[in-house]
């Protein structure tokens, strides 16, 4: 069935929407990918994207507060002015999205500029926005037959409609950092039993500062990151940290042994190997931004608050420490319980309490009065802050812990990381089969985001904690829930 022309046109929509290229695919874009990123309007290459009228009305209605949400609407918003504004060309033409974005971004905008009418099933309400954009989808796909048509939306139900109507609809995937998780750096590889046979002959050793170097050279020393840690498990194990690496030739460092008593930090020593890792990471005062990933009851916590007051306490490296974590729902207010920032926080901070809890029990000699004063001297040097206030802000001297962080988008993990002043450390926690953010996957998350970003730099570290020291009922809730 022919579309319908317009009674207030006297040009058929097949002429106004007007001289599509054959070759590019056509995307039309949901608003929810727009307010998700608003730079993938330039994400789509040498393709052309569409934009329906119903989207730009969704853009409005969502522009206003402080959330991650309205801030991206407004920022879409700005694009499409800047991109339209610009246009040489009528915009039925379409408006090449080059001179805007990257360069990469060869393809054209269209806009809706006319009443489109497509005939639904009856079983689709008509007004609802989600419907009217498939209908422009439909309209699109059967007035360019010879064209590729394709709705992008992160609604997982608005595809599975297009669907079931037999249009081609998608997620939208350039927000991945990674298509499968399962290839996220875990900072951490094991060697094989040949590796002193093939890497040893020409191999210099010396030792500096307590620890032993290994320049070893061969063809695994390739695959290395500086940073990365690399274990034998043998008779005698061999732990170590990559600090040089170039073509076939690497430096490895061996580690302090913090499974050790006389090696504890705050009280607590390391029960596995990848906790004896992370606090090797945590300890480093060389190394500025470490980031821990691992289930729940891994230690990521309770070793990140052990090192952080072993360090601000004891060692006096910093000043302080700076905790803040996601609350659910990201970015909203905290709503209007009584008191202030801190206190505002504390229903967010469970796991803190609980935590610290442990660390304060593990110096028995001091009694119940000393233990009820060191908890409150480590309560003055721990602060409590909330991810809403965070902007403009510059932290000096402060050891900075982000919880939960697999909650924050890309851009909202830049916005903390960059609030680290000098002689700050910055240290995210989370777990990416944990995400409660809506549109966030384990593949866009903010966690996996800078694992894979800072990967090899010098100056920062990453550990996937694999075994679960919480307690035996929590292990096998893990594996068999």
């Amino acid at each position: 069935m022919s579309p319908r022309k317009p009674a207030s046109s006297t040009v058929s929509p097949v002429t106004k929407i007007t001289r599509l290229r054959t070759n590019p695919k056509l995307f039309v874009l949901d608003s929810n990918v727009l307010m998700h990123d608003p730079t993938s309007l330039f994400r789509f290459q040498e393709h052309d994207i569409y934009i329906p009228m119903v989207i730009l009305e969704e853009l409005d209605n969502n522009k206003k507060g402080m959330s991650e949400v309205a801030r991206n609407a407004r920022q879409t918003s700005r694009f499409l002015d800047e991109i339209v504004s610009s246009a040489v060309t009528d915009i039925d033409q379409g408006i090449s999205l080059q001179p805007h974005g990257s360069k990469s971004a060869t393809g054209r905008l269209f806009l809706q500029t006319q009443a489109i009418t497509s005939v639904l099933p009856m079983r689709l309400a008509s007004g609802s926005a989600d419907n009217q954009i498939i209908g422009v989808v439909k309209f699109l796909h059967e007035t360019y037959p010879d064209r590729s048509v394709a709705l992008v939306s992160k609604d997982i139900n608005m595809r599975i409609k297009a669907r079931a109507l037999g249009l081609a609809a998608e997620d939208y995937f350039n927000d991945k950092v990674l298509e499968d998780t399962d290839l996220l750096f875990s900072g951490i590889q094991e060697l094989p039993a040949d590796f002193w046979d093939k890497h040893g002959k020409e191999m210099e050793s010396w030792q500096q500062s307590g620890h032993t170097f290994y320049r070893v050279k061969g063809p695994l020393c390739a695959s290395f990151i500086v940073n990365q840690f690399v274990y034998l498990e043998h008779d005698k194990p061999f732990y170590a940290k990559v600090t040089e690496h170039s073509g076939k030739t690497a430096v490895l460092q061996t580690l302090k042994d913090y499974t050790h008593q006389k090696n504890n930090t705050w009280g607590i020593t390391a029960r596995n190997r990848e906790q004896n890792f992370a606090l090797n990471l945590l300890m480093n005062p060389e190394v500025d931004f470490v980031t821990l990933l691992g289930q729940a009851g891994t230690g990521k916590t309770l070793l990140t608050l052990a090192a952080g007051l072993m360090q601000t306490l004891e060692h006096k490296v910093y000043s302080e420490i700076i905790m803040t974590r996601v609350t659910v729902p990201v970015g909203e207010d905290i709503g209007f319980l009584p008191g202030t920032e801190e206190e505002k926080m504390t229903p967010w901070m469970g796991a803190l309490e609980d935590n610290l809890d442990v660390l304060n029990k593990t110096d028995s000699s001091t009694g119940e009065w000393g233990r009820a004063a060191t908890l409150d001297l480590i309560r003055s040097r721990i602060k409590i802050k909330s991810l809403n206030f965070m902007r403009g802000r510059t932290f000096i001297n402060k050891f900075l812990i982000i919880d939960e962080a697999q909650n924050l988008t890309p851009k909202q993990m830049k916005t903390l990381i960059t609030r680290a002043g000098p002689a700050t450390k910055v240290v995210c926690l989370g777990n990416i089969a944990q995400i409660d953010t809506p549109y966030l996957s384990e593949g866009s998350s903010g966690l996996t985001y800078v694992v894979d970003r800072f990967k090899g730099w010098s100056h920062s570290g990453h550990v996937t904690l694999q075994r679960g020291e919480r307690s035996r009922l929590a292990d096998y809730a893990t594996e068999v829930l």
